[in-house]
């Protein structure tokens, strides 16, 4: 092993310690009613970032936003969260509730699969066709649900591919064009996405749908918050780290309502609110919202 890369792990190792020692007081606004330890990954965060810029911990822990600026890789996130303790635990309350909302994601997604199997085959070719040399499934390492002892559940979440081959290579000459708040990245006129067929798909979240296959297996649910990237987590305070506490969805709060227009603290603020208010009833009427959202493509790009 070269130096370099002996390095890189003894800091990815020191960092993994800092989450289980680093005290949550730190962490910031955001982790009532969680207990002692919220904000460990999100502390932890704010601890290297301040050690970089010469800035205070307790500083930034002021700040009254959900999120603790960092500059974690999705690489290096991985590797944090794999050993990682979030100091919350997932809500795995009202069994019936749970057990219906899971056999209707078990037939409806099945459903959906079949009835879209051959649209998904041409959309496939065209994609291949206007991409060349990608092929049209598109997959990254998301968050799910944490596990019952707090630690992280990361899982491989599907796409069509709207973006050029290499895309995420492209993120870092970016990032000054981010035109979202907190963890969030998003531009209107992003260069990487495929011309024609890519804006299309991602206006009407139709890049989306293998996402179905993911809620088949259960790692993710027709409606719930949006699953984050390594790297998000990585910034959240313990406020945001709530919104782990459930299955990561398809759609949602967010999704029927405002889409990329929201910022951050909006779609913390509904993603925690639907925990709160979570339904059968509710589910249903935010998976109409989100079809109406897919439909008329308003606030996606």
């Amino acid at each position: 092993m070269s130096e370099s890369m002996s390095a890189r792990v003894g800091v990815l190792e020191e960092m993994a310690e800092d989450i289980r020692d680093f005290p949550a007081e730190n962490a910031g606004g955001g982790a009532h009613a969680l207990g002692n330890d919220n904000g460990r990954v999100g502390a932890l965060g704010a601890r290297r970032c301040a050690m970089r810029r010469g800035a205070a911990v307790q500083d930034r822990a002021q700040e009254r936003k959900s999120w603790i600026d960092c500059d974690y890789t999705d690489a290096e996130a991985i590797e944090v969260l794999r050993c990682a303790d979030s100091g919350v635990r997932p809500d795995l309350s009202r069994h019936g509730y749970r057990f219906a909302k899971r056999a209707f994601d078990i037939v409806a997604s099945g459903a959906a699969i079949a009835l879209l199997l051959a649209p998904s085959v041409v959309l496939s070719a065209i994609i291949c066709i206007k991409s060349p040399g990608a092929g049209p499934l598109y997959s990254q390492v998301r968050a799910g649900r944490l596990r019952k002892d707090g630690s992280f559940r990361l899982f491989r979440m599907w796409k069509f591919r709207s973006m050029v081959p290499h895309a995420d290579e492209m993120l870092a000459e970016l990032r000054d064009r981010n035109e979202a708040d907190g963890p969030l990245f998003k531009i209107k006129d992003d260069p990487r996405i495929i011309p024609g067929v890519g804006h299309f798909i991602r206006k009407h979240s139709i890049d989306e749908l293998p996402q179905l296959l993911n809620v088949f297996v259960g790692q993710m649910t027709l409606i719930g918050p949006r699953p984050a990237l390594p790297s998000e987590v990585m910034q959240y305070d313990g406020r945001a780290m709530r919104r782990l506490t459930v299955k990561p969805g398809c759609g949602g709060a967010w999704q029927a309502g405002e889409r990329s227009d929201s910022t951050f603290e909006g779609m913390v603020v509904a993603d925690l609110d639907y925990i709160e208010a979570s339904s059968f009833k509710h589910d249903l009427a935010l998976i109409f919202g989100t079809l109406r959202s897919m439909l008329d493509g308003k606030g996606a790009y």
